[in-house]
């Protein structure tokens, strides 16, 4: 075990974040990423606004700020090869100087309502590619130990609190800038980003030159039990989570507070989400961080459960609030996940964990808005609850299942193959 990755012993207190940061390569790295993060954000409010302000319809406002989302299952899917086939600093740079294009051009003078739309579509067709990349290309620069864990655990934080410092950046600069004037901001913030890609980080080969087709990859990840079962257990328990946060609007209103409250109440779980993984990667070890992974998982979903009552707004907050503190699981996850990816596939597994999630919580928002259709808010959450809550417990059920099966076939391999 590299050293960066021993367990500390009884007296001493584990590394935390500082470790990750010794690193000189994961610099330039997580600059890049906040660079290229809060870009995003203010392209998205940005572009938002510009699409509005020509067309005057709020459905293609609407559909501007969607089209970030929609094209994440298809990119995903067709490029997950690459990020193995290819040296990943190049295809990160590509990546960014792509989204930077992109910008650009939607700052031309007289770019049609659909040319905006359709260079939207591209910046997010290439994110999870992008994305799933960058993280794989973390276990190389921090070693796929307890380092490569806080590492990813850092992104996910930069990625929280963008959502909500981003807009309400991207809302103050439009009081000092035109729309494309903030657009003209994000594409230089994707060219400094590539830049420091660029210089700060090693050249590294391509993990296989064998090309495959994209459907490949996908059974390539999800053919094996044991990734399967991991790659689900990140990918279900959001579609679950985002139920309360998409149906918060209506719940606040039914219950008659105001939008200050339901601002409040938007940020409660990014806020325990960041709270939880600061905890867990500061205060907790990384033996400790596995063995709570299970539990932590499987009560992640239990506190909806006071949404039966059709609480106030103290016992929303707090649900919600401990509800994200729970996430904390996913660092030991983190972990898990790692050690079970071939090096080889790395790239692609990333890739398609990336679509995934970004996809299926598109998916867990627009089925909890179909079922408020039909049933009262309160009861649309408190059943995403108790429905989650089952599938993470078949889902660790299945994992078990999967290792012990792996480790039956180790046992049975002869002495002489071993």
């Amino acid at each position: 075990m590299p050293a960066d990755t021993q367990e500390p012993g009884p007296s001493m207190p584990p590394p935390g974040y500082r470790s990750v940061f010794r690193t000189r390569e994961f610099r330039p790295v997580f600059a890049a990423h906040l660079m290229s993060v809060l870009g995003v954000v203010v392209a998205e409010i940005s572009l938002t606004v510009l699409v509005y302000r020509a067309t005057g319809s709020p459905l293609m406002s609407a559909l501007t700020f969607a089209l970030g989302f929609l094209p994440y299952a298809l990119g995903g899917t067709l490029l997950a090869g690459i990020a193995d086939r290819h040296p990943a600093r190049r295809v990160l740079v590509v990546c960014d100087l792509v989204c930077a294009a992109c910008a650009a051009a939607m700052i031309l003078p007289g770019t049609p309502v659909a040319v905006l739309l359709a260079l939207r579509c591209a910046m997010a067709f290439v994110a999870p590619l992008f994305q799933g990349t960058r993280n794989a290309s973390l276990a190389d620069i921090l070693g796929p130990g307890d380092t490569f864990v806080l590492g990813r655990s850092l992104m996910r934080m930069v990625a929280q609190s963008a959502q909500l410092v981003g807009f309400g950046l991207g809302g103050l600069l439009l009081t000092v800038l035109a729309p494309s004037g903030a657009i003209a901001l994000t594409a230089a913030g994707f060219l400094g980003s590539a830049l420091l890609l660029r210089l700060g980080t090693r050249s590294r080969p391509a993990r296989t030159r064998t090309r495959t087709s994209p459907l490949a990859g996908v059974r390539a990840v999800l053919g094996r039990r044991r990734l399967r079962a991991l790659t689900l257990l990140f990918w279900l328990p959001p579609v679950f989570v985002v139920v309360p946060e998409a149906l918060l609007a209506p719940y606040v209103d039914g219950i008659g507070a105001g939008t200050a409250v339901l601002g409040l109440l938007m940020c409660a779980m990014p806020v325990g989400t960041i709270a939880g993984e600061l905890w867990a990667g500061s205060a907790l070890t990384a033996r400790t961080r596995s063995r709570i992974a299970a539990p932590l998982a499987a009560a992640g979903l239990l506190p909806l459960l006071l949404f039966a009552a059709r609480p106030g707004v103290p016992l929303v907050l707090a649900a919600l609030l401990l509800a994200g503190l729970a996430h904390a699981y996913t660092l030991g996850l983190d972990q898990w996940y790692v050690d079970a990816v071939p090096d080889e596939l790395r790239g692609r597994a990333m890739t398609l964990l990336s679509t995934g999630l970004m996809t299926l919580q598109g998916v867990g928002m627009a089925l909890a808005g179909l079922a408020a259709e039909f049933l009262p808010v309160h009861a649309v959450v408190t059943g995403s609850g108790i429905l989650g809550t089952a599938v993470v417990l078949l889902l660790l059920a299945e994992l078990r299942a999967a290792v012990r099966e792996e480790e039956g076939l180790k046992d049975e391999t002869p002495l002489a193959a071993k």
